[in-house]
Parts: C-alpha cells; structure tokens; sequence
C-alpha cells in the first residue's frame, strides 16, 4: 500500500494575539487563552496545535483542554486568573481587561478558555 499523504496530525491553527499576552504565553507563564466561542473556534480539542502571532514573531502551543463557559464571570469562577494574565492582580481587573477586548454582544457567542502548553520547536 502506498504511504498516504494525508497526516493524523490535525493542522495548526494561527491565531493573532496582542503583544503582552503572546509574551506571557512565549514565556509560559500564560497557560490558558480565553477566546469568544466564534464558530471557527468551536471545534478546537485536546491535542490540536495553535500559534500564537504578535507582528512577525509566533509561539507554538498544544491544546491540553477547552472548556466552554456562558460568560466571563462563570468562566473567571472556575478558572484560575493568573493563568490567564499572569500580571493581574485580581478576577475583577481581569473581567474588566477582558471586557476591554470583547463587548456584550460578542460575550453572548459563548466563552472558551483554551488551556495550552508551549511545544518547543
């Protein structure tokens, strides 16, 4: 049988980040993304591969879990902050930081928090 040209391994997704938070994520320290569920986003899983891009630079991570959240508040309920934005001081900046970067309507889609692993390449 001949060897396929299709590969188990599912394709790397880019995905555009502003400047500090890819640096936390290129450093480690960020170790969950939070995302609006935007449909092409709905299908992310355990084990695919995102990379993260600020300007010319990326950052490799692998998808360890996705957990899908009705809003930023039950979301910072059961997520830990400071994997999210290693540098906030507390859930409530956070929220308002996020809430800086996503309006209500865009909230209304669903909330994702991507918990990634940086592969070393």
């Amino acid at each position: 049988m001949p060897p396929s040209s299709v590969s188990d391994d599912p394709p790397v997704r880019d995905l555009n980040i502003r400047r500090p938070y890819f640096d936390w994520i290129a450093r480690g320290t960020k170790t969950v993304e939070v995302r609006v569920a935007y449909p092409k986003l709905r299908g992310l899983q355990t084990g695919h591969q995102i990379r993260f891009v600020s300007g010319s630079d990326g950052c490799l991570t692998v998808v360890r879990r996705v957990t899908a959240y009705t809003s930023f508040e039950e979301m910072l309920r059961a997520e830990d902050p400071k994997s999210i934005a290693p540098d906030i001081s507390s859930p409530d900046e956070l929220l308002n930081l996020i809430r800086t970067i996503y309006p209500p309507e865009k909230e209304a889609l669903g909330v994702l928090a991507i918990e990634i692993e940086r592969v070393d390449r």
